[in-house]
């Protein structure tokens, strides 16, 4: 992952994008670029243009991983830990098989 981020800076740097990477503004990215991936299964959720929906999937990913380097975080320490939570919240034997929230176990 670190040979993805370092490109990511890389290529940022060499137009001077990270002015524009505010916290703020990449939460709304991420946002667009979901909605984005998102309409990729718009009218039919089953025939997609798998192509797409992997180039819409790393801009999302590419924006996640720029928020979290300007943030300071690492990105697979931060999963694990919202990980380590949802287990927790969603134990096995209450959540296998069903698609509830957590409170409605």
């Amino acid at each position: 992952m670190q040979e993805v981020l370092n490109a990511i800076r890389k290529f940022n740097e060499e137009r001077d994008w990270d002015q524009f990477h505010t916290p703020e503004n990449l939460a709304k990215s991420i946002s667009i670029e979901a909605g984005e991936l998102l309409e990729c299964f718009q009218w039919n959720g089953t025939e997609f243009n798998r192509e797409h929906v992997l180039e819409e999937l790393a801009d999302v990913m590419n924006y996640c991983l720029v928020m979290c380097d300007r943030l300071g975080v690492d990105a697979g320490e931060i999963i694990l830990a919202k990980l380590e939570k949802n287990i927790a919240k969603y134990p096995v034997e209450k959540a296998r098989g069903k698609s509830l929230k957590y409170d409605e176990l």
